[in-house]
């Protein structure tokens, strides 16, 4: 399959359980499937709801079969005062590796980011993902080896919001 064959679209509600699958399915190649608790509810609500949280972009074939998603938000930069994008997840199925997908959906990122305004696109690549860091370094990305990525969730974040669980 070359890129010709390759629709990138926006995804609608009715991709909902597609979008699941695919988070499933990136959550097991990452390690971390236990941390997965996302439901098809909560999807509908975050993505497609009255306050969208994130646009996901779905890559599939000419005959309508799902090979990957985008999925991502606006963000802030301070410096640049200007918004930018942050990718939370790209997956590309491993079926369909190698076949330009995740480089076209990482171009349709971009030319959303230019269109937009946007001063940059940025995401995170877990340190053991080396063919994704050689990709990504391939396009003309950068590692931020400075910076350490930090989170609160579950307990921790709802003590310090001041909420107990």
């Amino acid at each position: 399959m070359s890129n010709a064959t390759v629709v990138l679209r926006t995804a609608t509600e009715a991709d909902v359980p597609a979008i699941l699958s695919l988070i499933e399915a990136l959550a097991g190649y990452e390690r971390l499937r236990d941390q997965c608790v996302a439901t098809e509810a909560q999807l509908r609500a975050t993505l497609f709801g009255d306050r969208p949280q994130a646009e996901v972009l779905i890559a599939e074939t000419a005959t309508g079969e799902v090979a990957g998603f985008a999925l991502f938000c606006s963000n802030y930069s301070t410096f640049l005062a200007q918004a930018g994008i942050w990718l939370e997840d790209l997956f590309v199925r491993p079926a369909f590796r190698g076949q330009g997908i995740g480089k076209a959906l990482l171009r349709h990122l971009a030319s959303l980011a230019v269109q937009r305004g946007c001063g940059r696109v940025e995401w995170a690549v877990l340190k053991w993902n080396t063919p994704s860091i050689g990709f990504y370094e391939s396009l003309g990305a950068n590692g931020l080896g400075e910076w350490t990525t930090f989170r609160l969730t579950g307990n921790a974040l709802a003590a310090l919001g001041g909420e107990t669980r």
